[in-house]
């Protein structure tokens, strides 16, 4: 008897709780927002784009990696990479996104293979992976394990394929 008074309270707390913030404009904990699904996320990943362009703009002007050819379309295929992956526009690849990446290239790791990862590429032990970081390991000389595969895949995709029948041949063709 006495549980069950105990819970019949709790819920009955609950739900004067979710009244009240509802009443003051907040719905499920959080403060109400606009969301506009496509149109917004569009204009986020615009406004990523727009500031992955500046740090590109930066490696192109600051000497450092003349050496590097292509730069100009190495950076931007970096920039669309690390877009992809960096799913919360937060500037950053944490663990989980870097978890996420390796899944969708088909190279699923463990989370301490996860974080040795990003030990090899964090240069200033945030955890994570920021862009001057990515770029500096994509650029850089070191082989680290996420640029060889990483740049696996990108050798895989780029290779074209025949489209089509096979041109038809007789023996004569043949040597």
């Amino acid at each position: 008897e006495v549980q069950r008074s105990i819970r019949s309270n709790a819920v009955h707390g609950a739900i004067l709780l979710i009244t009240s913030l509802s009443d003051h404009g907040v719905h499920s904990g959080m403060a109400q927002q606009n969301y506009q699904g496509g149109k917004a996320w569009g204009e986020l990943k615009k406004k990523q784009g727009s500031q992955l362009d500046e740090l590109n703009s930066q490696y192109l002007t600051s000497g450092d990696w003349d050496d590097v050819e292509d730069l100009e379309e190495k950076l931007e295929s970096y920039k669309n990479q690390f877009m992809e992956f960096d799913t919360d526009n937060s500037g950053d690849i944490d663990i989980m996104e870097l978890k996420r990446m390796m899944e969708k290239l088909g190279q699923a790791k463990t989370h301490l293979e996860l974080k040795k990862m990003i030990a090899e590429v964090d240069t200033n032990n945030s955890g994570t992976i920021h862009y001057h970081e990515f770029l500096d390991m994509m650029l850089g000389k070191k082989s680290t394990v996420l640029k060889l595969i990483l740049m696996f895949e990108e050798m895989k995709k780029a290779k074209e394929r025949p489209k089509g029948l096979p041109p038809k041949r007789n023996l004569s063709d043949l040597p």
